[in-house]
């Protein structure tokens, strides 16, 4: 199955999209971080260094991915993002210890700050930068189902967590309660840890070949048994590669069919379920009804 033109077009925007607001806001915080010396403000610059790694390392993947299948990868690069998906976790996972560090140690050692209002401007356009990103992000999620993209949304919107956090410690070190930053950072830090362990998950479900969700699969037995002529399906697969999904199934249909007659009605099956699922590429196995045991405990049977 190869991305269309607009998928393809879609993915590259979000990929370039959010490394270029990741290069912006390291500028800025960086130079409001030096003026101001806030832990919170340290906090996003580590992240927004880490936002712009993983940004380029989904960029590179996101381009891998979309290569059509070849003679060594007949089901596609798809995986490609969840690699990258994998990646993002262990490089947000890592900010997330060092910001800690960082938090505890000026709670140890308090420090004035110097500069909060930058660092307040500074915040102020991080979050205006980002929602104008995780836009983009959900319309490009909400039309490809892209992996990468979701892995890099869900990190992004723990930045407007993380900003939104540091703009308050800041508007608090106003009023003479500069200790508070540190407690923000090291609480941003538990959260960025969370985030990390989100990403992981949904990508090593990829990686791992987990089945599509329950009430997807039944679905798609509801919609094969739906095709006149076809008498039950069972032994439903699926996996996801990528924003494709490959599902397998075995049609139930009368022995004395013709091998035409077959075929027509797994055609007809395929079509019913891409149709209801764009995304899916169907492989169907006809079996006659008359040597079908499958047990009857077996959830991924389903007859008329």
């Amino acid at each position: 199955m190869t991305p269309s033109a607009r998928h393809i077009k879609l993915l590259r925007l979000a990929t370039r999209a959010s490394l270029t607001v990741a290069a912006i806001l390291i500028i800025a915080k960086a130079v409001a971080w030096w003026l101001s010396g806030s832990v919170s403000l340290l906090a996003g610059l580590t992240d927004s260094v880490l936002d712009g790694a993983t940004s380029f390392l989904n960029l590179l993947a996101v381009h891998y991915a979309l290569r059509p299948a070849d003679d060594d990868h007949r089901y596609g690069h798809g995986k490609a993002e969840a690699m990258a998906g994998m990646a993002q976790a262990l490089f947000i996972g890592f900010s997330a210890v060092l910001i800690a560090y960082q938090a505890i140690d000026r709670l140890h050692h308090p420090q004035p700050l110097g500069q909060p209002g930058l660092g307040i401007a500074v915040m102020v356009l991080s979050l205006i930068l980002t929602a104008g990103l995780l836009a983009i992000q959900y319309k490009v999620i909400r039309e490809t189902g892209s992996t990468a993209i979701r892995a890099d949304s869900l990190h992004y919107r723990s930045d407007m967590m993380l900003n939104g956090s540091i703009l308050v410690a800041l508007l608090l070190a106003q009023f003479g309660l500069g200790q508070m930053d540190a407690f923000f950072g090291l609480g941003i830090s538990l959260y960025i840890l969370w985030s990390a362990v989100q990403i992981a998950r949904e990508s090593s479900a990829i990686l791992m070949d987990q089945e599509l969700p329950a009430d997807v699969s039944e679905q798609m037995l509801a919609l094969a048994c739906a095709v006149p002529g076809v008498l039950g399906a069972h032994d439903l697969r699926t996996r996801m590669s990528g924003n494709h999904w490959f599902v397998q199934l075995h049609l139930e249909l009368p022995g004395q069919l013709t091998l035409t007659v077959a075929h027509d009605l797994c055609e007809q099956v395929e079509a019913a379920i891409m149709q209801a699922y764009p995304q899916a590429e169907v492989l169907v196995h006809a079996d006659p009804q008359e040597v079908v045991k499958a047990s009857r405990t077996d959830p991924r049977q389903y007859t008329l």
